[in-house]
């Protein structure tokens, strides 16, 4: 499993029903991409839920490799470097994930990223983090959990999407979920991917 997400900071100013409409219209274009667990389309606007921008921030769950790089160097892509220029792209190893209730779609989700300390075992750390994953599991609200690592800045990611508002002491960025699209969500296992 690869987790990815980029980044689109928008001005104060800017008008985030343009990026409603793109969402809406678009969205559905990667309901049935091969490889890809979930897309989860994620904005952030200015004043809401604690946040100082407008963003346009979309979240990927790949199963495969080669799902990630078609649609990295496809037409998808392609479009969205063309009407924004070409965001960075930060990607993650999956460590682990879980399931919670999946019968209705996830309308919030939060993303906290650390840092491992020079001086931290990366091993304990992630372990330490897949720990907790078994009591997000159990939270009602809970949709989908995950833990990865980006050994290339040797930092953790713990993701979650959540039905109605993200509970109050799950810290990290906030987002409201315009759209999921989840081919093969089904298909990424849960529990420990090491």
């Amino acid at each position: 499993m690869h987790a990815m997400q980029y980044e689109i900071t928008l001005p104060a100013d800017y008008d985030m029903g343009i990026i409603r409409k793109r969402v809406a219209d678009k969205g559905h274009l990667l309901d049935a991409h091969p490889g890809l667990g979930l897309k989860a389309y994620l904005v952030r606007e200015r004043g809401q839920d604690g946040s100082p921008v407008n963003q346009y921030a979309p979240f990927y769950l790949w199963r495969t490799a080669e799902g990630m790089n078609g649609f990295l160097w496809g037409p998808g892509f392609r479009g969205l470097s063309a009407d924004f220029g070409r965001p960075v792209v930060h990607h993650w190893l999956g460590a682990g994930l879980a399931e919670g209730s999946r019968t209705e779609a996830p309308t919030t989700a939060t993303r906290t990223t650390v840092r491992l300390p020079e001086a931290a075992d990366p091993a304990e750390v992630v372990e330490r983090a897949l720990a907790e994953l078994p009591a997000q599991h159990a939270h009602p609200a809970l949709h989908t959990a995950v833990v990865a690592v980006d050994p290339s800045r040797w930092e953790l990611l713990r993701f979650a999407l959540w039905h109605g508002p993200a509970p109050e002491d799950v810290p990290g960025t906030r987002y409201r979920v315009l759209h999921l699209s989840r081919p093969e969500l089904d298909r990424l296992p849960a529990g420990r991917h090491w």
